[in-house]
């Protein structure tokens, strides 16, 4: 038989795969640089659609310092896309193109499941060559691979599908036609082995970036996925004073509707929010302790946003960056990482209690602190008032010290 499930996979899933390609300008210090003045050169890569709108989902480094993004659909058609948000710890970016009629959305399926020896399918523009289709097994999970000073990639899925230079963004599908992962790095000189972000992970991440598109806001956090995740939308917690805290929407709801509109993870209730305006009163559908319960969430006009180093500025008055291994000196083994303090408020909680420039944040509370990431999510627990004084340790001239902060968080904001 000759449409076999791989052949059915790829037509059913080719219309949702799109090529990129774009020029950009490489200076010095950036890979592919050569000794000189700066130098153009052309990109290439691919994208998957995540919204029938014409949102696509694709690699950061994919359309980074792109001039003009050329969108290349199955059918051979070419659209302009423009940068909508993008998240360059994880590599990951949002484009979107103007077309006249509705996109095909690819198929999300799960990677949370994952085994080893899977057959799996890798689509994308290798080496401009577009829509090439390579098949293999998934070789080995939770795979970290640093692909330059300034990027690691964590947990990635490895495969023997051939990925070649050009796939990144690209999906990486199950052999029932789900995107499992999105492609992203090869190793240089190796063969057979290639890298993709687990889709559980790359549908959070997007979840996010469409968030950030919204002039409403609705206040849900939903859980991020695990080890056991499903195909649900599970409120994780709700922010204090929001519209959804205000209509009745409680922790552990699971949301199935909104509106018209189905939602079986973050992005669905991202996707189905994306136009709507403030003062709008939308009818979510969700089961409550596995009973239905319609609640009418009423939008409001969205908040400033604040980034999380601005956030950590206005709440503690510290800067902080990674530190370094050495920096950390005899405590390596003991500790992952910690934040190295370089500038501190004067009269902010940190300046009160005697943190310094030069001090490394370990921890805050029960938490590690390697990165912002970890220091936001104490500050944007909703349990902060319970946490207080919120305690934290650092490292002074290799000897640990312990301390106290007494932090007040203003509700006029949300994240970038």
């Amino acid at each position: 038989m000759r449409r076999t499930a791989t052949v059915k996979l790829v037509q059913q899933a080719r219309a949702s795969i799109v090529n990129i390609h774009g020029q950009k300008t490489l200076g010095p210090g950036e890979e592919g640089f050569r000794r000189g003045e700066s130098q153009n050169v052309n990109g290439m890569g691919t994208g998957v659609v995540i919204d029938e709108r014409g949102y696509i989902l694709t690699n950061h480094h994919v359309v980074d310092g792109v001039k003009k993004i050329e969108v290349t659909l199955a059918d051979r058609q070419e659209y302009v896309g423009t940068r909508v948000a993008h998240d360059p710890k994880t590599d990951l970016a949002i484009i979107k193109i103007n077309v006249p009629r509705k996109m095909p959305v690819i198929n999300i399926g799960t990677s949370s499941d994952l085994m080893p020896g899977e057959s799996v399918v890798a689509v994308g523009n290798a080496y401009g060559y577009e829509h090439t289709v390579t098949r293999g097994i998934v070789s080995a999970l939770h795979r970290t691979v640093r692909v330059s000073d300034s990027q690691d990639y964590k947990d990635l899925i490895q495969t023997d599908a051939s990925i070649n230079p050009g796939n990144s963004g690209g999906p990486l599908l199950n052999i029932d036609g789900e995107m499992i992962g999105i492609n992203v790095a090869v190793r240089a000189g190796a063969q057979g082995i290639g890298f993709a972000i687990p889709v559980d992970v790359a549908m959070a991440v997007a979840a996010e970036l469409l968030s950030a598109q919204h002039n409403t806001w609705h206040g849900i956090i939903s859980k991020q996925p695990g080890p056991a995740a499903v195909k649900q939308c599970i409120v994780n917690r709700i922010d204090a004073d929001s519209p959804a805290a205000k209509c009745g929407l409680q922790p552990g709801d699971v949301i199935a509707s909104i509106g018209d509109s189905p939602v079986v993870r973050a992005l669905d209730l991202e996707r189905a929010l994306l136009g709507h305006q403030p003062g709008e009163e939308i009818v979510l559908a969700v089961e409550r302790n596995k009973k239905p319960v319609n609640v009418n969430l009423t939008l409001v006009a969205a908040p400033k946003r604040i980034n999380d180093a601005d956030r950590i500025w206005e709440t503690l008055g510290l800067r902080l960056a990674p530190a370094s291994s050495s920096q950390l000196k005899g405590y390596q083994k003991q500790y992952r990482g910690g934040l190295l303090v370089t500038e501190v408020k004067p009269d902010s909680p940190a300046f009160r209690e005697g943190i310094h420039r030069g001090d490394i944040l370990l921890g805050m509370h029960i938490w590690e602190t390697i990165s912002l990431e970890n220091v936001n999510y104490v500050l944007k627990n909703s349990e902060l008032a319970s946490l207080q004084p919120l305690k934290f340790l650092i490292l002074r001239n290799e000897v640990r010290y312990e301390g106290e902060l007494t932090v007040s968080m203003r509700k006029t904001t949300r994240d970038r």
